[in-house]
């Protein structure tokens, strides 16, 4: 059993008196919902969710299995459907006390299409109080060998907007481009943020590394509605232009 997994079990078997706030924790192979029982706030363990496979590797970064989704046929169609799937997980859109989940997508000529990884809860820090997943690092996919990973996609359960740590993300996620093996096509890095609003309507944004522009998917096509113009992560809305339509 990992360091994570043991602390996870011991939070699990825990009992926190007159607790006044129904509190979540959540691991890749754990969750724990809390009951009221006798006066005490209990946590309880429930079964692992089966679209979280990922695993810390010795280097400190994450792999995950893949696929979870496709094949799609665009990268529209990709997008729009991990914001559905990933939104959904349990606690995604759960406001200030939800859960961020991070995978990969990434393009496979064998595959014919774009696809979905598997996901990860795994943070960069495990006492880190901030709401968080660290971006896998590696993709394990062994159907899909000539897999080419490209995006970063993520959950907000609170906000519909990039963070600042998430547009400074093209520090650390380099090359800002991949190309595929045998035919040279190049695929633009770009990290996803999902959100789903209370009326159900599920919102995809994208922070593209090579050019820092920042779009939103409008009707199946991508909409630009910004740019980062520091190493900050600071965005300049474009004129006449919002994080809504």
């Amino acid at each position: 059993m990992s360091a994570s997994e043991s602390q996870s079990t011991a939070r699990c078997a825990s009992r926190t008196a007159g607790a006044v706030k129904i509190r979540a924790f959540s691991r890749s192979h754990f969750k724990a919902s809390w009951l009221l029982i006798g006066g005490a706030w209990v946590a309880a363990c429930s079964s692992p969710n089966p679209n979280v496979r990922a695993r810390r590797l010795p280097s400190g970064g994450i792999a995950v299995k893949g696929p979870l989704a496709g094949p799609f046929e665009t990268e529209q169609e990709l997008a729009q459907n991990a914001c559905s799937i990933m939104t959904h997980q349990p606690g995604a859109s759960a406001g200030m006390y939800g859960t961020e989940y991070c995978a990969l997508g990434y393009y496979s000529g064998e595959g014919k299409g774009y696809f979905l990884s598997y996901l990860s809860e795994l943070r960069s820090r495990l006492d880190s109080g901030r709401k968080s997943c660290l971006i896998p690092s590696a993709l394990d996919d062994e159907a899909h060998g000539d897999a080419v990973v490209f995006w970063a996609p993520h959950t907000h359960p609170h906000n519909r907007e990039f963070s600042r740590v998430d547009l400074k993300t093209h520090l650390r996620w380099l090359p800002t481009r991949v190309a595929e093996k045998g035919t040279g096509r190049t695929f633009p890095k770009s990290i996803l943020l999902l959100y789903r609003e209370k009326t159900g309507e599920c919102r995809v944004y994208r922070y593209e590394l090579p050019s820092k522009g920042v779009f939103a998917l409008r009707d199946g096509a991508w909409v630009p509605i910004g740019r980062v113009y520091d190493d900050e992560g600071n965005v300049e809305m474009l004129d006449g232009m919002g994080w809504l339509p």
